[in-house]
């Protein structure tokens, strides 16, 4: 028989000690800080939910306080591989993976992870919907702000986000309570990779039934992470709570407060008032006026993510490829890099990064900086003057304004007319109409094989032809072998000739400079940077205040 534990029966133990859980006793005394991080955004789709807000500013917010995956990143080292919510993987064939779980770990609402919760996360309700494996084929898509959704269905983002991730799971097996395997259609030499990447992550199958509408959920979705959501007011703030049950250990800290601040100038300003904490996106040539201040530091540098201007293969003047060669040949980089970024960052080799090992192509180059050939480029295309819609968000990244302005005046060197038409978020910016020609963008490589980049953001399920802003039928073939083929020499070609097609012949994009993210504090506040846009609050990057 179990008997209750009553005021009296307390007082009958007399001089004995007297053990309390940890959980009554953090509630009794709680003298952890709480901080307030000034963000020039939250979240661009205004949810929560890893598969729709595939965003710089959604990582910030995301990892490592709410979200987790199986195979984690090292945050705070060089970004590698990491046991996260499984202890360790296998390879079972070219299709296979097997994972053990991490035993123990509760979510947010006290629930034990299983398998179940991963199979899941990795099923039709959740993330698929009525997709199949398809690799090659391209679900077309529209950027909507919110998830406008009355029932439990899937917006359209949702599976088709998925199926960049994963365009040949078969699905998940369940092996026992702590052991899976990921089934894939194909062979694929970086399904290590595809797990641990963003958009894998795990959530709690009861928490997604339980709630009325997706929207419901992904205002507030059940993880594992060491933080909670307390509360969410879409462009405003999101308030995170520690999660006292996290596997990792007690979190260093009582809440984390996100709060929209588009401006720099109010981001500093709060910074050096004692208002926040932390700013981010701090602009280069703002650092040395904040490090006046002896009590504070900006820390940051470059990252594993390249700044792209995007061209519409489909706009009027930009169909003939000669035009947008010549766009990619009049900017120059360096310049930009120097006068901007007070040469801060670099200009990298194309869409790529050495990480990428033996497939990092060496002798690569962006296109040169050569006005004379722009402008016989633009003589030889037949161009007549007529304008080029250039769409802009005002700062979502660092320098993009005045970075715009540069770029619209060297293409003007060459003979182009473009016009910048600044819009207010995304869905704007995407918004399949006539006026679309020209995009800021930026891509990162979430794990070290160029699938993760070049395939992810602009093969048949890349944004770019998702949302039908350019195609290339050779690329899409060549894709398919990126991501099926187990002979890396094959792969490293197929590879190049993929930047040679998107960087050369018929220019999806173009490469202006790596990004680098740059964010203030207080040099007592012992806490480092992650070398990515990811914020590590966790209990081994907090010192307090020393």
């Amino acid at each position: 028989m179990v008997g209750s534990f009553t005021r009296r029966s307390a007082i009958a133990l007399g001089g004995s000690a007297l053990i309390l859980p940890s959980r009554f006793a953090i509630a009794q005394a709680d003298n952890r800080p709480s901080i307030t991080i000034a963000v020039q955004k939250i979240a661009n789709s205004n949810l929560l939910d890893v598969l729709r807000e595939q965003s710089n500013v959604g990582e910030r917010v995301f990892f490592s306080s709410l979200w987790e995956g199986l195979i984690g990143r090292n945050w705070t080292g060089n970004l590698e591989s990491v046991p996260g919510l499984a202890t360790e993987w296998k390879r079972i064939d070219d299709k296979t993976v097997e994972l053990k779980l991490r035993q123990g770990v509760k979510f947010h609402n006290g629930d034990e992870l299983t398998a179940d919760d991963v199979a899941f996360t990795f099923g039709k309700e959740r993330m698929f919907g009525d997709t199949q494996p398809a690799a090659g084929k391209t679900i077309s898509v529209d950027f909507v702000v919110g998830g406008g959704r009355a029932s439990k269905e899937l917006p359209a983002e949702v599976p088709a986000v998925a199926r960049r991730s994963w365009p040949a799971l078969l699905g998940i097996q369940i092996i026992d309570k702590y052991t899976v395997r990921f089934v894939n259609g194909t062979p694929d030499v970086t399904m290590e990779g595809r797990i641990s990447r963003y958009g894998s992550e795990i959530m709690n199958r009861r928490a997604f039934e339980e709630a009325k509408t997706y929207s419901d959920w992904a205002m507030k979705p059940v993880t594992t992470g060491p933080y909670r959501v307390a509360e969410y007011r879409p462009d405003v703030s999101l308030l995170l709570e520690a999660h006292d049950e996290y596997w990792g250990g007690r979190p260093p800290l009582k809440s984390i407060r996100f709060v929209e601040v588009p401006e720099t100038a109010s981001r500093i300003n709060g910074l050096l008032s004692g208002q926040y904490q932390f700013a981010c996106d701090i602009p280069p040539d703002q650092i040395s006026q904040i490090e006046k201040n002896a009590a504070f530091e900006v820390q940051g540098g470059t990252i594993l993510n390249h700044r792209l201007t995007v061209f519409d293969k489909n706009h009027t003047q930009l169909q003939n490829p000669l035009v947008r060669r010549a766009m990619t040949h009049a900017i120059d980089r360096q310049a930009i890099v120097d006068s901007l970024w007070a040469g801060r960052t670099v200009v990298p080799k194309g869409l790529q990064w050495p990480y990428y090992g033996d497939m990092f192509v060496s002798d690569w180059s962006v296109p040169a900086f050569d006005l004379k050939l722009a402008k016989d480029l633009v003589k030889q295309s037949g161009y007549k003057g007529d304008p080029i819609p250039y769409r802009l968000l005002n700062n979502y990244y660092t320098n993009q304004t005045a970075t715009a302005q540069i770029l619209a005046e060297m293409w003007k060197e060459a003979g182009l007319n473009v016009e910048i038409q600044v819009k207010e978020n995304w869905q704007q910016i995407l918004e399949r109409t006539p006026t679309r020609a020209v995009r800021d963008w930026s891509n990162s490589a979430p794990f070290n094989d160029p699938v993760s980049s070049m395939v992810s953001q602009h093969g048949p399920n890349g944004q770019q032809q998702q949302a039908g802003e350019w195609t290339n039928a050779e690329l899409n073939q060549l894709s398919v072998e990126l991501e099926t083929s187990t002979d890396r020499a094959r792969r490293k070609a197929a590879f190049r000739r993929m930047l040679e097609i998107a960087e050369r012949e018929d220019p999806a994009y173009t490469v202006l400079h790596q990004n680098a993210t740059f964010t203030a504090k207080p040099k007592a506040l012992a806490w480092k940077a992650s070398p990515a846009f990811a914020m590590d609050f966790r209990a081994e990057n907090w010192g307090g205040r020393s």
